[in-house]
């Protein structure tokens, strides 16, 4: 493995100004960090993760608490959200730490007791909420964090909020739009009770493109917790109006696989079916559904908390040079099972 003066000697400076660009890199001539990063890139240099932590008193640690498991789908997401993160935390030479807990209340318990230990440097939070307690408390206490999610119910652009989100709302509307193009007359919809910011928005997606008016809108969407056995009964529900949809989309891929099985019941095994979330499952059964870009995503969250040089980036509530979000936009994976391709729906 290549060495700090291995480094020193492809750039041509001396050990402590390699350790200068790695540690603090504002005191170096940009010309002269530029030579040695380019000589740690070449190399492949690392540096040592200890050591640094040494240096810097900090422990290059993040921190996340796991959701409780709901069920194998719905926990697919968080399952791939958290290997991705240990994926590039581990190419920056951070750590993750994982932790569970029962409740905000009682996640703000750990950070507490974590920050106090100074085991963690960050946090990162998942599933934010409407008037999440979180949100607050991190900032008052100066903590620094990013959510994967928006601050639903409170100021978007606040600058000590770094967060990143998937655009729901773009993602549901892209896909009715796919569906009606391709011959879809009726797009019911499938989703989450309100308020749910993340629910919310994706329905708030398919209202947007579905053409109904304000009567057809209640008519064709159903409200329900998620669940395949939600998506089957609130599939045949809508199956079982006088002019049932030609087409359905759902709030998730646990909801959308229910509403497959009823349809497939029906005997409408051609009826197209959009989930949300990609999953492994969507994948193994032939489920269109619109896809996170997860990789973006932590990419997104690691460079708000701790910038290209890999300390910690402290906002600036009175500035707004650096944008502290990121909404980043969804797309549509379309697949074949037994229904035909999404583009096939014209003469159904």
């Amino acid at each position: 493995m290549p060495t700090v003066d291995d480094v020193a000697s492809a750039a041509g400076v001396s050990r402590q100004t390699v350790s200068n660009v790695l540690n603090s890199p504002a005191i170096v001539r940009e010309s002269t960090r530029q030579r040695v990063q380019e000589a740690i890139d070449r190399l492949g240099y690392r540096p040592h993760a200890s050591a640094r932590r040494l240096r810097t008193r900090s422990s290059s640690t993040i921190g996340l608490r796991l959701d409780p498991l709901r069920d194998g789908i719905s926990g697919a997401v968080l399952d791939r959200f958290v290997h991705k993160l240990a994926e590039q935390a581990d190419a920056r030479g951070l750590r993750v730490m994982i932790f569970t807990a029962n409740g905000a209340e009682d996640e703000l318990a750990h950070i507490r007791r974590l920050r106090d230990g100074s085991d963690i440097d960050a946090f990162v939070l998942i599933a934010t909420f409407h008037g999440d307690p979180r949100i607050s408390w991190l900032i008052e206490h100066d903590v620094p964090f990013v959510s994967f999610g928006r601050p639903w119910g409170s100021v978007v652009d606040d600058p000590r909020h770094r967060w990143v989100d998937v655009d729901g709302r773009a993602g549901v509307r892209d896909a009715v739009h796919h569906l009606r193009a391709a011959g879809a007359q009726r797009v019911g919809y499938i989703g989450w009770p309100s308020p749910s910011g993340t629910g919310d928005e994706r329905r708030a997606g398919w209202e947007e493109a579905c053409v109904f008016d304000e009567a057809g809108r209640r008519r064709y969407q159903v409200v329900t917790v998620d669940g395949v056995d939600e998506g089957v009964r609130s599939a045949r529900h809508l199956l079982g109006l006088d002019a049932p949809p030609d087409a359905i989309v759902c709030a998730s891929d646990s909801l959308a696989l229910g509403a497959r099985m009823a349809a497939d019941a029906h005997g409408l095994t051609d009826l197209p079916v959009v989930g949300f979330d990609n999953t492994p499952v969507a994948a193994a059964v032939g489920l269109s559904s619109v896809d996170q870009p997860l990789d973006e995503v932590v990419a997104s969250a690691l460079t708000l908390l701790f910038g290209p040089e890999g300390g910690i980036v402290r906002p600036n509530p009175d500035s707004n040079e650096e944008p502290t979000n990121r909404l980043l936009v969804p797309r549509l994976v379309e697949r074949r099972s037994g229904h035909r391709a999404l583009g096939e729906i014209t003469g159904a």
